[in-house]
Order: structure tokens, then sequence, then C-alpha cells
């Protein structure tokens, strides 16, 4: 009798675990504080953007729930007014999440599968973070508050401790994607860095983990991209090209072989590299004697803005633009995504540095041209 009373708990147990779906995936959710919020929206990947594919209305409780399915395990989002979660799911994950909607940093909990909780610890490592330059924030206030004529030098003074809360996040977020390589919440976290400053690790990450995120729409693009960047890494040699001059002369790299010469992508229209040209000015001039040349490409499309920047700022080295914007053939095969871009080129035509500003390119020139 006790055996039959044991077999029939094992089967509603069996039972019970069947029912659960492996081909959809759920999210409960809970709003707390949601004051006029009605309306959730659920949003997925559909070539490498974010597109609302569902939505829900909150219960009287600020509870809400969605049932979905996934070719393979990737990113959605839920989004409620301007507060925004990320989650990442496949099939068969019964996904919790929480949040107050009244946190202005927007913290949330999410558990029930491996990935989220994984993007959890990932959340944790930001919120920290959060909360460090919070309580910096206050401090800078309350030192203003009383000597507000000094505004100016405590933000100075304070930008050594913001500088290094930012060091401390990118090492933990790199340390993280590291111990969980393999998982989508380790390619997320990767691409939270600043993609100029830690390119090197972004291409050396796509390398590592081509292999084991096979698959996904998103990540397979980005391996792809680092696949092109690598191509002008630091070592690497520089990508032969020939622009034409504002009077339609020719201008190629391989004009300035045996020399060091800086390659700098700009515009007009940019104002940083406005505000960086009087530096590239001063290193032109106190290295253009000395085996060091510079080749300015514009990505201007309106050549009279173009020139007109070129006098203006005194740039007296070559200039060239395919005055095509961030189409031009060069710019693509630089792979530059924003501007300034510079590449530094040695005499045999390989990359030895990257996107120098001010001293440090001067210091750079100095050790280098001897």
């Amino acid at each position: 009798m006790r055996i039959k009373q044991l077999s029939l708990i094992m089967l509603i147990a069996i039972a019970f675990t069947a029912c659960k779906s492996k081909d959809s995936f759920t999210i409960d959710g809970t709003f707390l504080n949601p004051g006029k919020e009605k309306k959730v929206f659920l949003y997925g990947m559909q070539n490498s953007n974010m597109v609302a594919i569902d939505s829900t209305n909150l219960s009287e409780k600020g509870e809400f729930k969605f049932i979905r399915k996934t070719p393979s395990v990737d990113f959605f989002r839920v989004s409620v007014g301007n507060h925004e979660f990320m989650l990442i799911a496949k099939n068969g994950d019964e996904i919790k999440l929480e949040a107050d909607l009244a946190d202005k940093n927007m913290a949330y909990k999410i558990s029930g599968a491996n990935e989220v909780e994984k993007l959890s610890e990932l959340n944790a490592i930001r919120n920290n973070f959060a909360k460090q330059v919070e309580k910096l924030q206050a401090d800078f206030e309350a030192k203003v508050a009383t000597q507000p004529q000094n505004r100016a030098a405590v933000l100075e003074s304070m930008k050594p401790q913001y500088e290094s809360y930012i060091n401390q996040l990118n090492t933990q977020i790199i340390k993280f994607a590291k111990d969980n390589k393999g998982t989508l919440a380790s390619f997320y976290a990767m691409n939270t860095l600043s993609p100029q400053e830690f390119e090197a690790e972004l291409v050396q990450f796509a390398d590592e983990v081509k292999e084991e995120i096979k698959g996904n729409a998103t990540v397979d693009a980005f391996v792809k991209q680092m696949a092109l960047l690598k191509t002008v890494q630091v070592g690497q040699v520089a990508p032969a090209f020939t622009i034409n001059t504002a009077d339609n002369k020719a201008v190629s790299l391989s004009d300035y072989k045996g020399k060091y010469v800086l390659i700098d992508f700009w515009a007009s229209w940019c104002q940083p590299c406005r505000q960086e040209n009087p530096n590239v000015v001063k290193v032109y001039n106190k290295y253009k004697n000395k085996n060091f040349d510079i080749i300015g490409i514009s990505l201007d499309t309106d050549k009279a803005a173009w020139l007109g920047a070129v006098k203006a700022d005194g740039l007296a080295w070559t200039h060239v633009s395919e005055l095509k914007d961030f189409n031009g053939e060069t710019v693509k095969k630089y792979q530059v995504q924003a501007i300034p871009t510079s590449y530094l080129v040695d005499p045999a035509g390989k990359i030895v540095a990257k996107n120098l500003r001010g001293d440090e390119l001067d210091a750079f020139l100095a050790k280098t041209l001897r």
C-alpha cells in the first residue's frame, strides 16, 4: 500500500513537471509604485535592433506576465514608461522580474534562469558603482553649497575619485565577462565598455567567444565587426588607400612610406575634432622636420565647410576627402565608428598607435622620433 502511495506521488510530480512548457518562456513581473503607468511592453531582437513584440496591462497589484517563444537564447527588454529592464531568455525559462519604479537608479531583481541570474550579478556590480557615484555627487553638491565660488575647483578635486570608480567598474566588468565566458551576459557586459577605450579587449573577446556563443544574430554581427576591426589593430599593416584632395590630386598612403604619418579622421561639424585640432597643429609644427607628417581625411559632405575649417584651424598638412560622411570606402576600411579617430603609422607601414590625443601624441612622438 505504501508503494502504491509513493508511485502516485511520483506520477503527480512527473505530471506537474511535464506541464511546464519547454517551447516557450515566461516573464512574471511585479512593479512597485507604478504611478500612472499601466502599459508594459516587451521588446525583442530583430536584425540587431530592439523592437516591440508584445504588450500587456499592469494589474491593480502592479503585476504582469508575458509568454513568448524564441528560436534561441536571446536578449529581451521589458519597458514601462521611461523605465527599461534588460533580460536574457530561452524557451523553458521561468523568469521573475521585480522593480520599484520610484527607484531613480532603476535597479531591478531578476531570477529563474542561469542567464538572468548572471545578468543579475552584473547589475549588482553596476548598481554598486551607481551608489558610489550618487554619494560622490551628494558630497560635491554639499561642498559647492558652502563654497559656490569654488565650484570648478571642487569639481576638479573630485575628478580623480570619479575616474577611480570608473576604472574599478571597468575592471570588474572585464573580470565578470572572463569568468562567465560563453554566456550572453558576458557579451552584454563587454558591450557596456567604451568601444574606443577598450577596442583591443573587445577584439580579443570576440576571438575567444566566436565558437562558444555562435548562432545568436547580435553576437554573430559583433564577431564579424570585430574581425574587421582586428585588421586595423596596433601591429597590423595599415590598409592602403588613395583619396583625392579638393583640387583632385590623388594622394596615397604609399606616398608616405619611410615616414611616420598620422592618419587623422575628422570633420568640420565635429566639435571634439575642432577642439583637438590646436593640439594636432602644435605637434605637426614641432615634428614636421623630423620624419613626421599628417594626412587629414575629412568625413564632410560639404566641400566648402571642409575647406573653411581647414583654413580657420590653420591645418597646414595634406587634406583629402571622399565627401561621403561615414560611408566613404576608406572610412569603412579603417572601421571608423566615431571621430576624431587617428592612426599613427610607422615608416614600414605598420600601425604603431591609435587615438593618441594632445600630450599623449606629443609624448609618443618625442620618444619615437629621436
